[in-house]
């Protein structure tokens, strides 16, 4: 696990003014890295790391000479249009060019004037999905998601046997995944309106969303390897804020025997900035379990992951209808969470994922499942805050939804915040429904 470092100080502050803000998401002990241009130009892709709301443009600095050693070794492959040559190089290059950018932008850097002119505004940007995600897999870490979906359909028994032993995943798909802005098209597919009905096509009336992170992966294994949960926090690059998109209508005549297909697969938004496990490593928390649930296997288990392998991460949802915006009035808040309430944590999903041999690769993601809590208002997805639609929920404006409606956008917000630490955000995941295509 990454310790703590001179960059993560709480009392830097930077030569970027708004990076010093109390309410600032991209602080100088944050650092986040994407994949950007300047909007509105042919302009190639490459890495970039945001700095208030400036973006440090690597390909810049690194042409500039402003680094050297690992860092500029770091450097270079950062600043090409995706960051999978970056992520592969591991933990030590990740560390060397955060802590060249953490002594350059903090106040009276020498370097000030050479990164200065590398900055480009973050409202003059837009984003690439930062790496090239070769496979995509969703977990279902959420005890309290999995327990909300299951009573809906298994009252007496929602959590199945295995649910206590094992991460449950399944094997997504990676050509769907976009970037926060791009519009989520209603999907069509097969739906059955009700048992004992004969099934129909058309777009889908109940599209959910669901509050999720998303794990970059960094080195890779060999096939037939495996990474051992003392190792699997190397492999992890970073960090960032995941909505997948699901059409439960479709989703629920389709997946039995095998699971999530099409009622999944048509998006998977993620927010452009992936913030490093380096800079969250202030924000770690115990991972427990209830004395009388199962305690996890020996190949799950290691005293670092006991003591601080959860993540303390906020997490919030907001909806913004067509009607909100034309009143003008602000997203209403649909829920809010914590990652440290998942069940499993992050390097006991990637341990099991590699446990029968399977080879992750640079730029793989994960996705963690929905992070719902434990409480009422935690719900992290429609299905579970109407109960399947059932229990209609009623907006401030007086709108109701069941599930969405086109022109609704969902923003999900993600921060950690603690006594002791600077404010590290991971900005937001913003994408409104469109119409199905005929």
């Amino acid at each position: 696990m990454p310790p703590l470092n001179e960059t993560h100080d709480p009392n830097l502050k930077s030569w970027v003014a708004t990076a010093n803000a109390d309410a600032a998401d991209f602080t100088i002990q944050n650092l986040p890295f994407a994949s950007f241009r300047r909007v509105g130009t042919n302009e190639p892709f490459r890495g970039g790391v945001a700095i208030g709301d400036q973006i440090v443009d690597l390909a810049a600095a690194h042409a500039a000479g402003i680094f050297s050693g690992l860092a500029a070794d770091a450097a270079d492959a950062a600043a090409k249009p995706a960051l999978n040559d970056f992520m592969a190089m591991g933990a030590g290059a990740w560390a060397a060019l955060r802590l060249a950018l953490s002594r350059g932008l903090r106040e009276g850097s020498a370097q000030q004037d050479a990164l200065q002119a590398t900055l480009v505004p973050q409202d003059d940007a837009e984003y690439a999905v930062p790496a090239q995600i070769g496979d995509y897999t969703d977990f279902y870490t959420s005890i309290h998601h999995a327990t909300n979906i299951g009573s809906l359909f298994r009252p007496n028994n929602p959590i199945l046997p295995n649910y206590k032993w094992i991460p449950i995943g399944y094997h997504g798909r990676s050509s769907s995944i976009r970037i926060s802005g791009v519009d989520v098209i209603r999907p069509n597919g097969q739906t059955r309106p009700a048992e004992g009905q004969a099934p129909g096509f058309g777009p889908s009336r109940r599209l959910d969303y669901e509050l999720e992170l998303g794990l970059f992966v960094g080195p890779g294994n060999a096939l037939g390897d495996t990474i051992s949960i003392d190792e699997a926090e190397a492999h992890i690059f970073g960090v960032v804020l995941l909505n997948d998109w699901s059409a439960r209508d479709i989703q629920g005549w389709e997946y039995q025997p095998l699971g999530p297909f099409l009622g999944k697969s048509f998006s998977t938004t993620i927010s452009p900035w992936i913030v490093t496990l380096e800079a969250l490593a202030p924000f770690r928390a115990p991972f427990t379990r209830p004395e009388d649930d199962p305690q996890p296997l020996a190949y799950l288990t290691s005293q670092d992951n006991h003591d601080r392998g959860h993540l303390d991460i906020q997490l919030e949802v907001f909806i913004l209808t067509q009607k909100q915006r034309q009143e003008g009035t602000p997203p209403q808040r649909l829920s809010h969470s914590n990652y440290k309430d998942a069940y499993w944590t992050a390097a006991q999903l990637v341990t099991h994922h590699t446990v029968n041999g399977c080879d992750l690769r640079p730029g793989d993601l994960l996705g963690t499942g929905t992070l719902s809590g434990p409480d009422e208002g935690q719900q992290a997805a429609l299905i579970e805050i109407t109960r399947s639609g059932r229990q209609p929920l009623t907006l401030d404006n007086g709108e109701v939804r069941s599930f969405l409606e086109d022109g609704d956008a969902i923003i999900l917000r993600g921060h950690c915040a603690r006594d002791g630490a600077a404010r590290v955000g991971f900005g937001e995941v913003k994408n409104t429904v469109a119409p199905a295509k005929s």
